[in-house]
């Protein structure tokens, strides 16, 4: 991302001005509130995901933002945005509504409508804005939403987060393909966060909703490839669709669930037997490691997918 103001860069005197400037021309008319005698200490980036816009704003300087309803018939364009707390306690308010994020939640806010935005200490946060119609769904399920926040320890809000981080911190790397790719997958994710709060699912675009269940599966798969009980049966159970459905879900991708789940696990595998540090683990053992407890089978379906048995290729590669 682009550093819009660093207030080390910019002189004591001028630092307020130059701040609300920014603001301004970044995120839109805006009224910002900050004790004139405070001494502004912060950074703001911001970039592009496709469509979607990504901001971040440092700062250790209590204040607040607000959008009134005069700077709005000044314009501003029909957004929405999702404020996500990196770091700090950040308070948004709309529609009667107010909460404070903690550290890893977020929560959405309609530029088009008043709203506040404050710090009473220092804040690390990411801001995504994209337009109304990326989020396909009614616009008053979408309003009843405003300053709620979305916990993220389950659902597809616990999908979300950790990749709205990982978007943030590493935007600049991206290649142009890979931010079209990735700024689909975020509007899908965060199109679906809402409409499960919204108990909207069903108005979602079918390929919206494909998406977003393929990213939970396989997030789901990943994060249980130690299990050697991991099956479609499971995976689908906890990702609460039907086996049918999963199985027709693999099938687009030219593949099936438990061929998904061994490649995965095999990867792993080659990766720990490349790993210096796990020399001294046994060869079943990596495999009982990432749910292949038996060895002769372990060495079977390495040996078929990498052309030689696990032993030989630890010894290759160390």
């Amino acid at each position: 991302m682009a550093v819009l103001i660093r207030t080390d860069d910019v002189p004591p005197a001028g630092r307020h001005e130059a701040w609300r400037g920014i603001v301004c021309d970044t995120l839109g008319p805006l009224d910002i509130r900050i004790d004139p005698d405070a001494p502004l200490r912060g950074e703001i980036d911001a970039g592009l995901l496709g469509p979607v816009g990504v901001g971040r704003v440092r700062t250790s300087t209590p204040h607040s933002v607000h959008r009134t309803p005069g700077l709005i018939r000044r314009g501003g364009g029909e957004l929405y945005r999702m404020v996500l707390a990196l770091a700090g306690g950040p308070v948004v308010e709309q529609d009667g509504r107010s909460t404070r994020l903690r550290p890893g939640e977020f929560t959405l806010y309609d530029f088009a409508r008043p709203y506040q935005l404050g710090y009473t200490a220092g804040v690390d946060l990411a801001v995504f804005s994209l337009p109304r119609e990326a989020l396909p769904l009614p616009y008053e399920s979408v309003a009843r939403l405003t300053a709620e926040p979305i916990a993220t320890d389950d659902g597809t809000a616990a999908l979300a987060a950790p990749l709205l981080r990982r978007v943030t911190l590493d935007l600049d790397t991206y290649s142009p393909g890979s931010a079209a790719r990735l700024s689909t997958v975020v509007m899908d994710l965060l199109a679906t966060v809402i409409a499960e709060r919204a108990e909207r699912s069903g108005a979602l675009p079918e390929e919206s909703r494909t998406r977003t269940l393929s990213l939970r599966v396989d997030a789901f798969i990943e994060a249980n490839l130690s299990d050697p009980e991991l099956s479609p049966r499971t995976v689908a159970a906890a990702c609460h669709v039907s086996p049918r459905q999963l199985h027709r879900l693999f099938e687009a991708r030219g593949s099936t669930v438990a061929a998904w789940i061994r490649h995965r696990r095999l990867e792993r595998c080659r990766r720990d037997l490349a790993d210096p540090a796990l020399r001294d683990l046994p060869v079943g053992g990596v495999g009982a490691r990432w749910g292949l407890p038996d060895a002769a089978h372990f060495s079977r379906v390495f040996r078929q997918a990498y052309g030689m048995p696990p032993v030989e290729y630890r010894r290759a590669r160390l």
